[in-house]
């Protein structure tokens, strides 16, 4: 399959940041080609004219198992948060929920221009998730949800570490390097509290010897470093480091309360720390102190975290929140939108360990892409503005006129191409009345 693009803006996040106005060509799944392709043909052109070209957006944390929660735990703080709602929620799924749930949320990041995510699952069904994935034509990184311990888990979500660690290796096994190289996994410990000392140091073993990318949640709230202090004796991001959990291949949200000391670890460690900005305020939080990680020249990409701590999934949304919530403690120009956009982009693909094949337009590299459609009262006037500035300040997801990975649309012209919009709405209200009755909520 060949494709043409023809008279958009390319928004390229090449080494050069060129932005051209050019076409491009796309054989099979990766960009042949971007200039004036006049003498070229393809089996399907596309006429972007008045449109921007970008690479994909890639959030480098996401729960799909949450997105049928989506409106039900406003107004708490983590812990509360995961005790009282979240957990109950995800231990009443089942396979067909799983898979509702996914399927909604893939649907929701394809129509937001998002191309590729890190996802963290559940502790139960996690084939139905990946079925999910492979049916929406998104990029991903993900796995099994671990845990092996902790205060009012429902017993649903508990496994014995041996359980835990084989079913995650079974998932690898059969996932890993799906579709092409479009699905890959990744160990999926989910933080320090609920994970027993013995699991994560086999975690790390593991993803040393395998090479598998490690996806976890560190100093996101007072309260959980409290109680990793407690048990552990040591803050959050030094009890990872001191389990050889701070590397190359692990990815880290929030890194919201991080001293000094930890701060130096990231950075040189080279370790991915996703910044959460909508999902950190709604929990109350906090804010990481990315200006002071990105000076370090440490990783930091984006992410939407789940619906039920945001209520919505719009990488559109993160990157404006990043530019701006920084500012009032950091100077105006702490958080340009090149920058944040370059978080959004080649910061993902970085995080996903393929910055060689994703995040910016350039020949030889995957057709992993999205066109933004200018022609909104809010992005006018359209002539002289920063594209940068339309991207992260000014564009809302509603602007996605098309987004494509690795060369095949998944949206166009506004219409989703790989989900049946309808019936995945008529199945998610189905799925959550049976969890809502399995959880004892409704």
């Amino acid at each position: 399959m060949s494709t043409i693009i023809r008279n958009g803006t390319l928004v390229t996040m090449n080494s050069r940041r060129d932005i051209l106005r050019a076409d491009i060509l796309i054989e099979g799944d990766r960009i042949k080609e971007i200039g004036e392709l006049k003498g070229y043909k393809a089996r399907q052109e596309i006429d972007a004219a008045g449109m921007l070209v970008i690479p994909g957006l890639i959030q480098s944390h996401v729960h799909l198992c949450q997105t049928l929660f989506r409106g039900l735990a406003d107004d708490m703080e983590l812990m509360d948060w995961l005790k009282q709602r979240i957990w109950p929620l995800e231990a009443a799924h089942d396979e067909e929920s799983l898979y509702d749930s996914a399927l909604l949320a893939s649907a929701e990041l394809i129509s937001g221009a998002t191309t590729s995510i890190i996802d963290m699952g559940t502790v139960r069904h996690s084939n139905s998730l990946f079925e999910a994935v492979k049916q929406s034509g998104l990029r991903y990184l993900g796995g099994k949800c671990m845990m092996d311990c902790g205060d009012e888990v429902p017993e649903e979500l508990i496994d014995s570490r041996e359980k835990s660690l084989q079913e995650s290796m079974d998932l690898f096994e059969r996932w890993n390097g799906q579709e092409e190289g479009r699905i890959h996994y990744a160990f999926c410990p989910r933080f320090a509290v609920s994970c027993s000392e013995e699991l994560l140091r086999e975690v790390s073993q593991l993803s040393d010897k395998f090479n598998i990318p490690v996806h976890s949640h560190a100093s996101e709230n007072r309260g959980e470093i409290r109680i990793v202090k407690k048990q552990q004796g040591l803050r959050n991001i030094l009890y990872f480091e001191q389990l050889g959990l701070c590397h190359e291949k692990a990815i880290l949200a929030h890194c919201i309360h991080i001293n000094e000391e930890e701060m130096k670890i990231l950075a040189e460690k080279q370790v991915n720390v996703v910044h959460c900005p909508a999902s950190n305020l709604k929990l109350a939080s906090g804010l990481a102190p990315v200006p002071p990680l990105l000076d370090m020249g440490a990783r930091v990409s984006l992410g939407a975290d789940g619906a039920p701590c945001n209520n919505n999934l719009s990488q559109f949304m993160e990157m404006r929140l990043a530019a701006l919530i920084h500012k009032p403690f950091y100077g105006p120009t702490s958080m340009p939108a090149e920058k944040v956009f370059e978080m959004a982009t080649l910061g993902g693909a970085q995080a996903m360990g393929q910055k060689e094949e994703i995040g910016s337009l350039e020949p030889g590299k995957k057709a992993d892409l999205a066109i933004i459609n200018l022609e909104h009262w809010h992005n006018q006037p359209a002539t002289h503005s920063s594209v940068y500035s339309q991207l992260v300040y000014q564009a809302l997801s509603s602007d996605v006129w098309a987004t494509m990975v690795e060369g095949r649309f998944l949206m166009l012209n506004a219409a989703l191409l790989t989900i049946d919009a309808e019936a995945v709405k008529i199945n998610s209200e189905k799925a959550l009345d049976r969890i809502l009755r399995r959880a004892g909520l409704k």
